[in-house]
C-alpha cells in the first residue's frame, strides 16, 4: 500500500472489537513514534501505554469520549516542554508540534498494522496526571486510542473526494491570498 492509500484508509474509529492487540503490533506502533522527527531531534516525547482493565477504567475517567472506552489500548503522548526546541525569533516552543508528529506516525502505523485509532485531545489532564503519576515537567498533549475496528466503524476511502476542501481553496503560491 502506498502512502496515499494508507492515508485515505486511516479514519477515526469510535467502535472497537473485543480483541486484544498483539504485542508485536503495539511495538511497531511505538517504534513509529520513536523514529518520528522532532525539532533539533530533541525527542522530548514520552509515551505512556495503558492497556490493563484497571488502566482503561482510569482512562474512562479522563477521556471525555465514551466511544473510546472500547479501545484495547491507549497511548498518552506526553512532552517535556523544557526539553523541546524553542524558536529564538519569537519564543515559540514546539512541544505540541513534536508530540503531534509522533502521534501521527503512530496513528499511521496502527493503520498499516490493520488497527483502528482515535486521536483524542479532549481529556482531563489533572485526572491523567493523578491516575498515571505523570510528573509536573511533562505535559499530556494527545491520547491515541487503539484497537481492531468494528466493521461498521470503518469509513469509505473515497470520502476525501467530498469531505475535504479542494486544493485551490487551501493552497497559494508565492503570496497568501486569503
Amino acid at each position: 500500500m502506498n502512502f496515499m492509500e494508507l492515508a485515505k484508509k486511516r479514519c477515526s474509529i469510535r467502535s472497537y472489537q473485543d480483541k486484544p492487540i498483539e504485542p508485536e503490533k503495539l511495538e511497531a506502533i511505538l517504534e513509529a513514534g520513536r523514529i518520528a522527527p522532532t525539532g533539533v531531534n530533541a525527542q522530548e516525547q514520552r509515551l505512556l501505554v495503558v492497556q490493563s482493565p484497571e488502566g482503561i477504567a482510569k482512562m474512562a475517567e479522563a477521556v471525555v469520549k465514551p466511544e473510546a472506552y472500547t479501545a484495547k489500548a491507549f497511548i498518552v503522548v506526553c512532552a517535556e516542554k523544557d526539553a523541546a526546541w524553542t524558536r529564538k525569533f519569537d519564543g515559540h516552543n514546539i512541544y505540541e508540534i513534536d508530540a503531534s508528529i509522533v502521534t501521527t506516525y503512530m496513528m499511521l502505523e496502527a493503520t498499516a498494522q490493520g488497527l483502528g485509532s482515535l486521536w483524542v485531545c479532549r481529556f482531563k489532564t489533572d485526572v491523567l496526571r493523578e491516575a498515571f503519576h505523570i510528573p509536573d515537567g511533562f505535559i499530556p498533549v494527545n491520547v491515541l486510542c487503539l484497537g481492531y475496528a468494528n466493521p461498521e466503524a470503518q469509513k469509505p476511502t473515497d470520502r476525501y473526494d467530498t469531505d475535504r476542501k479542494p486544493l485551490d481553496e487551501i493552497v497559494w503560491y508565492e503570496t497568501f491570498n486569503a
